[in-house]
């Protein structure tokens, strides 16, 4: 314990600061049998008893697995540590349907689409760095490569789900939290907190290390390894539903517009008709374990993929009539105005990386200080910085942009503070109107690039259209001038 404090403190301060069925029987198997897998980490077959499906279906993929109906609490209890004001729990019904066992894989992308974004190369690696509407149309494609119908229509902003077509598509947000608990009421599927050997997350992160990292004796699961990249889509044991991955390796795109959830019971929600950012759930590869939480919601913009994002598939267990219309909102940011670097810095990095920017572009520079700063103590900091986030604190700043109408684009920068951003952050944020601005964040941090960071702007400015943003390790080295250079350009702030 002394031996992984040290490393932390040593990696520095970018590094720690960086990024149940209720009402009915629940999930059944038709018949109950053995089930063979096999764990892609030690390379042993086991076998157990796994109730809930029925992958022997003639039309159906080996991997694919029925999902009986059932009613659930959706979201979290208010006692959940680290939980969100947007996981009220409710009473949701979902019916039958099938569930890939696994990530789509590289292989299984590349096949249908003709291509690979992906950030990590394998043929058995989830694929990742996939948008929403690249999703969509992956999904169409292996359908028609299957001789199934196609699901989805597209049309614009405009995206129509054929509730009664038989291809492939992404889950519905309810369908996907229904599937992760796999019964179960707790924070994970695991019942306790998840491990880095059950999971593939910032290891040295796990379930409450924010209250306790001064004092780990208190945690239930201790600091584990952190692998720094995807692995392959078999790896670790599957949930009591024989799903694997459903925490960590990649989040997973769904169906349903980011929104505020209904407190009245519902059966096969199908989220908000139109909205501008769209969810995906799991968490991924370089998440902290609070982020994984089976009741967790990340979002982003749909035409925005990130390297730990990817795709898990579903099809309709039973006909179904009707379709279900989405329209994104518009969000018209642009460059075409003035452009403001607005960052928070605490042990400098940031400060640096916006100088250079400012260097190279001219641009108006505006740091964002605090009434009360924080502690210059290293220690005391961390706690300080954990308590805000988990209260979701405001505090109250030194300074204000007076003129932040003339600014059409915002660089924002921040140190990534336990894999999410500091609560500066959200205080300026939520300070101004951003409708039709675009926001271009950068982030200094020590091995979590955004972490949760991209969604906790997006939730608090979802008016904003957000460019492409940039992570750099620590303070950017000696490639830092030709990085920012190339981040400008792809953002069009620069020819």
């Amino acid at each position: 314990m002394k031996r992984f404090g040290a490393f932390l403190l040593a990696m520095g301060m970018a590094f720690v600061l960086g990024a149940c069925a209720t009402g009915s029987q629940g999930p059944k198997s038709q018949s109950d049998k053995s089930v063979q897998t096999e764990n892609a980490d030690t390379g042993k077959e086991t076998t157990g008893q796994i109730a809930g499906f029925d992958n022997t279906v003639s039309e159906m993929p080996q991997d694919f697995m029925l999902i009986k109906g059932g009613t659930f609490e959706m979201g979290s209890p208010d006692n959940e540590a680290w939980r969100s004001d947007d996981e009220i729990q409710h009473t949701v019904t979902v019916s039958d349907f099938y569930i890939g066992a696994y990530e789509v894989t590289q292989a299984e992308y590349e096949e249908a689409a003709g291509s690979n974004p992906s950030n990590f190369s394998g043929s058995d690696l989830p694929v990742e760095n996939v948008s929403w509407l690249d999703a969509i149309h992956y999904c169409n494609s292996r359908s028609e490569l299957e001789g199934l119908t196609p699901v989805y229509t597209l049309e614009g902003q405009t995206v129509t789900w054929d509730r009664s077509a038989d291809g492939y598509r992404l889950p519905t947000e309810a369908e996907w939290e229904y599937a992760c608990r796999a019964g179960t009421v707790t924070p994970f599927n695991t019942e306790t907190s998840i491990s880095a050997e059950e999971a593939n997350y910032y290891g040295h992160y796990p379930y409450e290390i924010e209250d306790n990292y001064f004092s780990q004796d208190n945690l239930e699961t201790q600091p584990g390894e952190y692998r720094q990249t995807t692995v392959d889509v078999k790896s670790f044991s599957p949930n009591q539903w024989g799903l694997y991955n459903m925490h960590g390796n990649v989040s997973e795109w769904v169906w349903d517009y980011y929104g505020a959830y209904g407190e009245e019971e519902q059966t096969d929600p199908s989220g908000a008709k139109t909205g501008s950012l769209r969810i995906y759930r799991g968490g991924g590869w370089n998440d902290f374990a609070k982020n994984m939480r089976s009741a967790y919601r990340a979002a982003l913009a749909e035409d925005k993929g990130s390297f730990n994002i990817g795709i898990r598939l579903v099809r309709n267990a039973a006909g179904k009539m009707g379709s279900v219309t989405s329209t994104g909102a518009e969000s018209a940011g642009g460059t075409d105005g003035k452009v403001l670097i607005a960052y928070f810095s605490w042990g400098g990095n940031t400060k640096g990386i916006a100088e250079e920017i400012q260097l190279q572009t001219g641009a108006d520079l505006f740091e964002i200080e605090l009434v009360n700063p924080y502690s210059d103590d290293y220690n005391t900091v961390l706690d300080e910085a954990q308590q805000d986030q988990n209260e979701q604190a405001r505090p109250e700043l030194a300074a204000h942009v007076e003129n932040m109408e003339e600014y059409s684009t915002v660089l924002l920068g921040y140190p990534n503070w336990w894999a999410s951003i500091p609560m500066p952050i959200a205080s300026f944020l939520e300070e101004y109107d951003f409708s039709g601005k675009m926001i271009i964040p950068f982030c200094s941090h020590g091995g979590g690039r955004f972490g949760q960071s991209l969604t906790a702007i997006a939730k608090l400015v979802p008016d904003a259209k957000m460019g492409e943003a940039m992570s750099i390790h620590y303070s950017g080295g000696d490639d830092l001038q030709d990085d920012i250079a190339k981040w400008l350009k792809t953002n069009q702030i620069v020819p």
